[in-house]
C-alpha cells in the first residue's frame, strides 16, 4: 500500500491527499522485491503468486507513470 500511495495511486491515509515520490515507490518496490528472494524456498504457491503478481502489478504502475 505505502508504494500505491507514493505512485499517486491512493491518498496519503494520513493526510487524505494525492502525492507521487517515485524515488519511495521505487525503494518499496525493490524492497518487496528482496523480499519475495529472502524468502525462497518458504513460501507456499500461493504465497508466490500473491507476491508475483503484487511486483508485477507495482512495477507495471510504476512504469506507467515514471513517463
Amino acid at each position: 500500500s505505502s508504494a500505491l500511495v507514493h505512485l499517486g495511486e491512493v491518498p496519503d491515509p494520513e493526510s487524505g491527499q494525492t502525492t507521487r515520490n517515485l524515488e519511495v515507490a521505487k525503494h518499496n518496490i525493490d524492497v518487496l522485491s528482496m523480499l519475495k528472494d529472502r524468502t525462497a524456498g518458504n513460501l507456499d504457491a500461493d504465497e508466490m503468486r500473491l507476491i508475483d503478481a503484487v511486483l508485477y502489478e507495482l512495477r507495471l504502475k510504476y512504469v506507467m507513470t515514471d513517463k
